[in-house]
Parts: structure tokens; sequence; C-alpha cells
């Protein structure tokens, strides 16, 4: 028998012994002074040990808590990370499609539709926290953009970009997609 269930057994008995004396309170008492001391301490040793292992039981479960926020707050970002990327590539679409118009049909009607449709396409993203990175007449920074190539440009310093290939974008500060430029050497 282990210690735990000893101890159980032990204060299982005294327990018997202090219920019997109760009932029979007319004689001489079962337990002595001792052995009610003795009792007093294993319960207040009993209540410490339970007491400490319910505090930490509980301090796992709000730890657990906040790990599972912390998890489901990443898949959502992911998802929404996920999501954005599939829309980008309508928006570039939707720019070649702008600059492909030919200059004598871009008063008319139904492209003026269309393109109405981009702009709330762009408003839908700016709103859900997706920002275009800034990259023509910038510094390159590997951060925010991806090298296509290098070209010369006369009164050009060199690591400064000249040309973007493909719009950069952030979602809540994050790159998502870096812009594809061209450099001057």
């Amino acid at each position: 028998m282990d210690d735990k269930n000893k101890n159980e057994d032990q204060n299982d008995q005294i327990k018997d012994r202090i219920v019997e004396d109760a009932r029979t309170s007319n004689s001489q008492p079962l337990l002595t002074n001792e052995e009610l001391q003795e009792a007093l301490k294993e319960c207040a040793s009993q209540k410490t040990e339970y007491l400490s292992g319910w505090q930490r039981a509980r301090a796992d479960f709000q730890n657990y808590k906040k790990e599972e926020v912390a998890r489901m707050e990443a898949m959502v970002n992911f998802n929404n990370e996920m999501f954005f990327l599939r829309i980008l590539p309508i928006i570039d679409n939707f720019e070649l499609a702008q600059k492909a118009i030919p200059e004598d049909l871009k008063d008319n009607s139904h492209i003026k539709g269309i393109m109405l449709i981009r702009n709330q396409l762009e408003e839908f993203l700016k709103e859900a926290g997706i920002m275009e990175i800034v990259a023509i007449k910038q510094m390159f920074n590997p951060l925010f953009h991806e090298v296509v190539e290098e070209v010369s440009q006369e009164g050009v310093s060199s690591g400064i970009v000249v040309e973007e290939t493909q719009k950069g974008y952030t979602l809540n500060g994050r790159v998502i997609r870096p812009a594809k430029v061209k450099l001057a050497k």
C-alpha cells in the first residue's frame, strides 16, 4: 500500500474515533490531545497540498487559454493573408487593363464602370489593412523590394529603385508581397 492510501486509512480511522468519541461523550476520550494535534497537522498539510495543486492547475489552464487565443489569431491572420494574396493578381490585371485602354475609349461609360469596380476593390483592401509599398525613387530595401534587374540610368545613384514591375503590398504593416523592382547600377 502506498503512503497516500496509508495516510487516508489512518485519517479515516481517526475520523471514526472522533465520531465515536462524540457519540459516547460520557466515557473516557478515545483520542489523546497529541493524536488530535497530529490529525490537525495532517489536515493542514493536505489542505496546503491540495490548494497548491489546484492553483497550479488553474494557472496551467489560464496559460492554455492564452495559447489557444494566440493560435487562433495566428490562424485567422494566415487565412486573411492567403485570401488577400489571391485577390492581388486581380488588382494587377485591372491595372494592366487600364494601361491598355486607348485614349479615345477612356471616356467610355463602360470603361469608367469597370474602373469604378477596381477603385471599390482597392478601397476594400485599404479598409482591410492592405497598403501598397512605395518603391519608385526609394533606396532598395530587401524587406520590401525584390530585385528583378539592374539597369544603368544617368543621374540616378546606385541602389535606387527606377522602375516597378509588380506592386508590393503589406497587411497591417507586415509584407505579404514584396515589390518587384529594377535598380539603378
